[in-house]
């Protein structure tokens, strides 16, 4: 928000944060007790901005959307934006030729103060596609550490190996029967992006995946 707020804008900020419950708050203590420091972590990152593009990247309004997002990705699997671990990052990924989830801090949002959704909206203009919010829609885990692939690869049909499905990838797939986007943010660190109403089955899938490597070996 910005710092010019005034202290009707700063309560309505208060009044909107007060409210949410993310889908898997009540799984919060025992993502933390079910993971394992360097080995296997899962965590929610909840309140994220996303929102659905359909525009075509060759049109005037894709140039338009892609100056608010910093750029269209081209190909199947390709993110693109700023740093994964920035704060303000603004990442879009490829959902098809002319489909894209634009993925971006909760500041982002406009009901936070932020302009994101209404950016877009704009950007787009009276010209052929859609901008939709999806903020509500789906929920982020962060899988993350040496054994994070070893969990997905128990139930995920991709081949996960690094010369395969390298970082700064993202894709649809299935991981224990539900439809998430799988985005590989860095070496040993997967973002996962299931809908709301799946994040407790899914949640508690993971944290029975990640059962074996919080038990000590056996000899």
């Amino acid at each position: 928000m910005a710092e010019t707020a005034t202290p009707a804008e700063t309560a309505h900020v208060d009044r909107v944060r007060g409210a949410r419950r993310s889908p898997a708050e009540h799984l919060a203590e025992a993502f933390t007790s079910g993971s394992v420091p360097g080995t296997v972590t899962l965590t929610e990152i909840p309140y994220q901005t996303m929102v659905g593009v359909r525009v075509h990247p060759a049109s005037d309004a894709g140039s338009r959307v892609a100056s608010v997002t910093g750029g269209l990705p081209a190909t199947c699997g390709a993110v693109t934006g700023s740093a994964v671990s920035g704060k303000d990052s603004v990442n879009t990924l490829w959902l098809g030729p002319t489909e894209f989830m634009v993925v971006a801090p909760e500041e982002a949002h406009d009901s936070l103060g932020g302009s994101l959704v209404s950016d877009l909206t704009t950007a787009l203009g009276n010209d052929a596609g859609q901008v939709v919010d999806l903020s509500a829609n789906r929920t982020t885990f962060e899988l993350s550490g040496s054994h994070a692939r070893a969990v997905l690869e128990k139930t995920c049909a991709l081949d996960l190996h690094p010369r395969v499905f390298k970082a700064g990838t993202a894709v649809s797939t299935e991981l224990a029967h539900i439809p998430v986007m799988l985005w590989k943010t860095s070496d040993e660190s997967y973002r996962i992006f299931p809908r709301a109403s799946f994040a407790d089955f899914l949640g508690r899938w993971l944290l029975d995946a990640m059962r074996e490597y919080a038990s000590p070996e056996v000899p």
